[in-house]
């Protein structure tokens, strides 16, 4: 018998119970605006872990990076003669 392909939602993964201290008149702010607080903090720290991981990503790569920079500083682009702008 033919089903109906489904497309179910990813899974989110499982969260971790963590203390935090905040500051209080930040926390009775963020609740009589309506904010859920974990998830303010969750996207806060997912923000900053991208940041650590593309610093840290670059200076891996930093070698890569100014090799390709040299190399484009005295050759220019490679496929420049192809650009029709």
């Amino acid at each position: 018998m033919n089903r109906p392909a489904r497309f179910d939602e990813p899974k989110k993964p499982p969260k971790k119970p963590t203390n935090v201290s905040l500051s209080v008149p930040l926390v009775d702010e963020a609740k009589r605006l309506g904010i859920n607080v974990s998830e303010a903090c969750q996207a806060g720290l997912a923000a900053e872990v991208k940041k650590a991981r593309e610093k840290a990503w670059q200076e891996e790569n930093r070698a890569a990076i100014e090799a390709s920079n040299e190399y484009v500083r005295k050759h220019g682009l490679p496929l420049a003669r192809y650009r029709l702008f």
